[in-house]
């Protein structure tokens, strides 16, 4: 084999290994940038087993409910209602969080909830925020 087609193989060779290395290292961040809310946080509720965080993005409001501890699957919930819509939920099993869920707000009041394992937070009625 010539000298010149080894080279252009292990060109060819080098350049897929590195666009196969900056698709790992990029997907991950992409998915990683849209699982949180977009906007300022406006309020993080504490309780026995995580917190609720709470982001204002104009006319809207996002929610996650994020673990104390992140590791082991656990069921976990957050909830998002305001006042004359329907609540806008995320449950399941995660180990990082629950979330995010939007919703229009306008100036509406609204109720949030969250939960993690056997610890829980509820608002316990609507909120003006």
């Amino acid at each position: 084999m010539a000298m010149g087609a080894i080279r252009r193989r292990a060109a060819v060779g080098l350049a897929v290994l590195t666009a196969s290395g900056l698709l790992a290292v990029a997907v991950p961040a992409q998915a990683h940038a849209a699982a949180h809310c977009e906007g300022r946080k406006i309020r993080t509720y504490g309780f026995s087993t995580g917190q609720v965080k709470v982001y204002r993005n104009g006319t809207s409001l996002c929610a996650v409910t994020v673990p104390k501890r992140v590791g082991s699957p656990r069921t976990m919930m957050v909830s998002l209602q305001a006042r004359g819509f329907e609540a806008v939920v995320d449950e399941g099993v995660y180990t990082k969080r629950a979330g995010p869920v939007e919703s229009y707000v306008g100036g509406r009041k609204v109720w949030i909830k969250g939960r993690v394992g056997s610890g829980s937070y509820s608002t316990g009625g609507w909120i003006q925020l």
